[in-house]
């Protein structure tokens, strides 16, 4: 994923209502969502190059979901180093969530540039965790991210977003879906809304632009919450809601190269009940 955009809430009815843009290049096969035929707790798209996934859940109601961090002036990751959406399956897991997430903070500096957004939901709980900080705090104009000791932060409530950098940073993308997400949410929006505020396909102007360290052009192209280029855009839209009575809703609808935003095909609904025995 590169923009997840979330109201938090856990002492409501709906504790969850998450939405998010996965952006990655077209050529990378990967399968749309789906319970896993070998992990069959497991509901979530998977990537087949890697072996992980983007965003997921589980039967026990355990939620992760991922972003790259983004900086063009850091060094290229290793090619020995494991794939990023191995973080997501690893906290989908029977075991227990903290040992999970304590463990991904031990191993952490293994791998590229990442956000961690991971949840326990029936318990209340909600982290993000990334292995990248920048000097001033989230700042636009940053310099060069550095590695960082990564230790898990719990969400407080309200809404957020979480792009390619660390969570809440100001970006316009980022600014704009959360405020919209806002707006829906006072409406009561059904679902085919929620998903279509995520396939905004504008871009921010120059004076607005983050600097990551790639060349302005592709910062620009970047910058839209729905990415739309020849080779690497957004691949699909995901809607989640969990209920605290238990059941979780997912919608994810897919994106074809050339497709218009407006566009919501190939959608697939899940709907599930937490097995109360996992937790």
């Amino acid at each position: 994923m590169c923009l997840i955009v979330f109201s938090w809430q856990p002492d409501t009815d709906t504790p969850l209502i998450l939405l998010a843009n996965r952006d990655e290049f077209f050529e990378r096969p990967a399968e749309p969502m789906h319970w896993w035929h070998d992990r069959p707790d497991v509901l979530g798209g998977r990537d087949l190059r890697g072996g992980g996934t983007w965003m997921g859940v589980n039967r026990a109601g355990r939620f992760a979901a991922l972003t790259n961090f983004r900086d063009g002036r850091a060094p290229m990751a290793s090619k020995d180093a494991p794939s990023r959406g191995l973080l997501v399956s690893a906290m989908l897991d029977a075991t227990s969530f903290d040992a999970d997430l304590a463990r991904v903070e031990r191993h952490a500096h293994e791998y590229a540039g990442f956000n961690l957004l991971a949840g326990d939901l029936p318990a209340g709980k909600l982290f993000w965790l990334g292995n990248r900080a920048d000097h001033v705090g989230g700042n636009l104009k940053a310099p060069p991210a550095i590695p960082v000791n990564p230790v898990a932060h719990a969400i407080s409530p309200g809404l957020h977003g979480l792009s390619n950098a660390v969570m809440d940073t100001p970006w316009p993308k980022l600014l704009s879906r959360r405020d919209a997400l806002a707006d829906a949410l006072s409406r009561n929006a059904d679902d085919a809304t929620l998903l279509q505020i995520m396939r905004d396909p504008t871009e921010a102007p120059d004076d607005a632009l983050p600097e990551t360290g790639v060349s302005q052009t592709l910062e620009r192209t970047l910058s839209a919450a729905f990415i739309a280029s020849p080779a690497y855009g957004t691949r699909c839209t995901t809607l989640l809601r969990y209920h605290r009575d238990g059941r979780i809703d997912m919608v994810e609808a897919t994106v074809t190269p050339g497709q218009s935003p407006k566009v919501l095909s190939d959608r697939r609904d899940f709907s599930f009940v937490i097995d109360a025995k996992r937790t």
